[in-house]
């Protein structure tokens, strides 16, 4: 009978273990672009990752990449994706005169530089596709006044 309880307990406390791990890698509906490692000049963006998934039928492999910039196409919720900051290290952003000569990879060792490529770069692009304006790329349309 001991032996018996022990396993049920065993069963549960591997379920909640299993819903912990779950819940800690499954995607938040919005996500603070927050990173506290520098000053923001603008205010925070609030970014719906569950409307760009399901609305605007963004996939994984839009925004997650591997080391080599390469889309990360295997991702499914749940899985362990790395924060931004964790690749793309260096605070703040890098333009104008002291950026000039950097390639676009040393550019985007920079968190900001990193996020405004690729959000901006799609906002375009989808902006091309459906002959729209309806996404935004500029400060203000993303950056909400502080």
């Amino acid at each position: 009978m001991k032996k018996k309880a022990f396993l049920i307990a065993l069963a549960m406390a591997t379920l909640f273990v299993a819903a912990g791990i779950y819940a800690a890698t499954t995607a938040p509906d919005v996500i603070e672009l927050n990173q506290p490692a520098y000053k923001h000049k603008k205010g925070i963006i609030s970014f719906s990752h569950k409307k760009h998934a399901e609305e605007y039928k963004a996939t994984c492999g839009d925004c997650h990449h591997d080391a080599e910039g390469k889309p990360r196409a295997d991702l499914k919720d749940g899985d362990d994706v790395k924060g931004c900051f964790e690749c793309h290290n260096k605070p703040g952003e890098l333009k104008g005169k002291k950026a000039k000569g950097l390639s676009d990879k040393e550019k985007r060792a920079y968190h900001a530089n990193a996020l405004h490529d690729n959000c901006k770069g799609c906002h375009k692009d989808y902006n091309k596709k459906n002959k729209t304006k309806a996404a935004p790329t500029t400060c203000t349309k993303c950056h909400p006044k502080k």
